[in-house]
């Protein structure tokens, strides 16, 4: 078995990069200063300079869908900003299509739309037989002018012509729904929610850090080192988009991540320099010794979140690579600003780092902490209990979040949904549903792009008016199948109303039908002919499929790497294989969790999710990743300083003691942040975010609870000595545990023990 090689005591040993980078920042911390502050505007400078270059839609999609967009993109092709009015009459004795009063208001529709100027290729229903089979519903559809990127932006003129008509027919109901009319509701209804939950985390996460350290100054530190990291790697986002397309999804979630880590790293280093300085010890040797434990922890930390993020970037999705890329550069970011100008920050400080006292925050603070090494009262309570009976606590805490992980083993993903995904609360929703039970399909029709060599040949025509007729046929469809053709680009784009509309098991039937039947009988026969089928249930199909298809690989890329890192960093089999199944049992429990609630509905009142039925299809991967990553942030801060004890002589009980309730304070810190941040995520209105949020503020929450404060503790002191097992042939791997600090502490208070006699472990 392996052992932990004895230590010598006196001044700490400063040899690795953090503690090296440390002892340079501080001795030189005008220097740091400038550094990091030209670094950030040169970033943002060459950011701004270079532009932001997006994901395309072709890039964003796989398969057929993916395939389809890039013919249309090839050819110069804009897809139009589709219209759609639907005129339904309601009521006892409901007028029917034939009626005058009906063909009135079609008339009046199509005359108030015209008036705009906005609006172009309008068509009546009795042109294009858009009637509904009960001749009590029809369709007017149009195309927006103009570029349908901004569509949004233009039509509120049409929707109030819209609006007017409606107000002037009494017993029919006429509404617009379509992409752009869609888009300005969302816009309108929901638009500032992401905004206010981005701004709003600043704000929550100084008000936290300010009861934590109960000085301004202090609380101020974790916030500008975030900020200034996120600034920068926005402007290396702009840098590097043009290799690799970024997206305003990508940002979001590298705000996220960046606030959420660069806070914990400053959080990190900073509590481990007080903690010193309350010791007695100078600050110049305070700072070395955070600069050799916190430092070295936040460096190990930042390369496995940023290896965990990589993740994304075996997905072969190109706004999960955006994602993974955006995260991992602000991971990196934040990681060097910690262990470089947060050093030379609080040596220009000093004491100056807690002005800003607020008195009655110090107080509670005091009151809230027993003995010395800022130990937390509270979690030395729990740790008496959980070393007193590890395997009572073991099975207690495994069991437990076993049982909340067991409902995700039916969980069920897909893509929202729009009445999923924002409820029915707006009008536009319920009009979307009272057109797809009218016209089944209609409102997100399959979309056949076929390309050809001459698609005027014959063979070509007959090819398609056969895929007409076997669409309806067939049963895929119950019409009207639409076909346009672009003779110059030799390009035809058929839309067909699927059956089952908006039931997604339904309508995917009919898209295999489609897929795999009809298109071969009809289109498939003619030489030199292409026809992927887009759409939106063939975009939730085909991502769906190239999700599933990622989860091996991202997975194996995550684990493996962690596993390597933790074995390098800690040089132990034993913690590295420890580290992988606690963050897999947190994982695993987020997971039970969001399906207990989104799917199961258990509780969903309480967070505004009723009715959903289903995960959002990207959100398992998501979170796997974000979750493996952030959680390495407190397993490794907290096993560090357990490793640290043990190495300063103390017996692997004590130390586990005495690491988990010394950094219990920096860990709660650090958990109630994220878990606010990500909470105010949770109560946005968009389902995909709530679930976000709730996902991650669950996940954190576990972590940092029962995870390292509950079965850390336990496993590590059933373990024992065999915490530091290192087989012999593996021996040949690089020493990374060169940076911890070996100073002689001061007599400890009477440590924690599990009952019965002190072991008696030799170092």
């Amino acid at each position: 078995m392996g052992t932990v090689d004895s230590a010598p005591t006196g001044a700490p040993r400063v040899r690795g990069i953090a503690a090296r980078a440390g002892g340079w920042s501080a001795r030189h911390r005008w220097a740091a200063v400038t550094v990091w502050v030209l670094f950030v505007v040169l970033a943002m400078g060459l950011g701004s300079a270079a532009g932001r270059v997006d994901v395309k839609e072709s890039d964003q999609m796989s398969g057929e869908v993916g395939r389809a967009v890039q013919i249309i993109e090839d050819a110069g092709l804009k897809d139009p900003a589709g219209e759609t009015v639907l005129i339904q009459s309601e009521g006892k004795g409901a007028v029917d299509a034939d009626s005058r009063k009906f063909r009135s208001a079609v008339d009046d529709v199509i005359e108030a739309v015209q008036a705009t100027g906005e609006v172009a290729a309008v068509t009546s229903p009795y042109t294009t037989r858009t009637i509904s089979a009960d001749k009590h519903s029809a369709l007017v559809q149009f195309e927006m002018r103009g570029d349908p990127e901004t569509a949004s932006e233009r039509v509120e003129p049409v929707l109030k012509a819209v609006a007017k008509v409606d107000g002037a027919h009494e017993g029919l109901r006429i509404e617009e729904i379509g992409g752009a009319s869609m888009g300005k509701t969302f816009d309108d209804a929901f638009g500032s929610d992401f905004q206010r939950a981005e701004f709003s985390a600043v704000p929550v996460a100084l008000g936290i850090l300010l009861i934590a350290f109960g000085a301004l100054v202090a609380a101020l530190l974790p916030v500008a080192l975030a900020l200034t990291a996120i600034m920068a790697t926005m402007g290396l986002m702009g840098v590097v988009s043009h290799f690799q397309p970024m997206s305003d999804t990508a940002n979001s979630v590298m705000l996220l991540v960046g606030l959420a880590v660069g806070v914990d790293y400053c959080l990190f280093y900073l509590r481990r320099e007080r903690e010193e300085r309350a010791k007695g010890r100078d600050a110049r040797t305070a700072l070395m010794i955070a600069a050799a434990t916190s430092g070295r922890a936040i460096v190990v930390s930042g390369v496995t979140v940023c290896v965990a993020m990589a993740g994304m970037l075996f997905t072969g999705i190109a706004e999960f690579e955006a994602m993974g890329l955006a995260s991992l550069m602000v991971v990196a970011v934040a990681m060097v600003g910690s262990v470089t100008v947060l050093p030379a920050l609080l040596s220009l400080l000093g004491e100056r780092v807690e002005k800003g006292r607020v008195p009655f925050l110090a107080r509670l603070k005091r009151s809230q902490r027993g003995g010395t090494d800022n130990e937390s009262r509270v979690w030395r309570a729990v740790l008496t209990v959980v070393l007193r009976r590890p395997w009572t606590a073991l099975v207690v805490a495994a069991g437990a979040l076993a049982a909340i992980s067991l409902p995700a083993l039916g969980m069920h993903t897909q893509n929202l949904t729009l009445d999923q995904e924002f409820g029915d609360s707006l009008p536009i929703v319920r009009t979307y549903d009272r057109l797809n039970e009218a016209f089944p399909g209609g409102a997100d029709p399959a979309r056949v792009v076929v390309r050809a060599d001459d698609i005027g040949a014959a063979p070509v025509r007959q090819a398609l008016a056969e895929f007409r007729r076997q669409a309806v046929a067939s049963g895929a469809s119950k019409g009207p199948v639409d076909i346009v053709t672009h003779d110059a680009e030799n390009i035809a784009v058929i839309d067909v109303p699927l059956v089952g509309g908006s039931d997604q098991d339904r309508a995917v039937k009919s898209l295999d039908l489609l897929r795999d039947t009809v298109r071969p009988a009809t289109l498939g026969k003619v030489t030199g002919v292409e026809a992927p089928i887009t759409g939106q249930v063939a975009g939730s199909k085909d991502f769906n499929a190239q999700i599933v298809g990622s989860v091996v690989p991202v997975f194996a890329f995550v684990v493996v790497f962690a596993f390597l890192l933790m074995l390098l960093c800690f040089r132990s089999l034993t913690v590295a294989v420890t580290s992988i199944v606690l963050n897999l049992l947190s994982v695993g429990a987020a997971y039970g969790i969001l399906t207990a609630i989104f799917q199961h509905g258990w509780g969903a009142s309480l967070v505004g999710a009723e009715g959903v039925g289903a995960i959002i299809s990207w959100l398992p991967l998501f979170l796997f990743v974000i979750l493996f990553g952030l959680s390495m942030d407190y397993h490794v801060f907290v096993v560090s300083r357990i490793r640290e004890a043990r190495l300063q002589g103390r017996t692997t009980r004590d130390a586990i003691a005495h690491g988990v309730v010394t950094t219990a304070g920096v860990v709660t810190s650090a958990a109630v942040i994220m878990v606010a941040v990500f909470a105010i995520f949770g109560t946005l209105s968009m389902q995909s975010m709530k679930q976000m949020g709730v996902g991650l503020a669950a996940a954190v929450l576990i972590d940092a609870t029962i995870i390292r404060g509950v079965l850390l503790p336990a496993a590590m002191a059933l373990l024992g000595e065999r915490n530091w097992y290192f087989p012999k042939w593996l021996r040949w791997l690089p020493d990374m545990t060169h940076d911890e600090s070996y100073d002689e502490i001061p007599k400890a208070p009477e440590p924690v023990r599990g009952g019965g006699e002190p072991e008696r472990v030799g170092v």
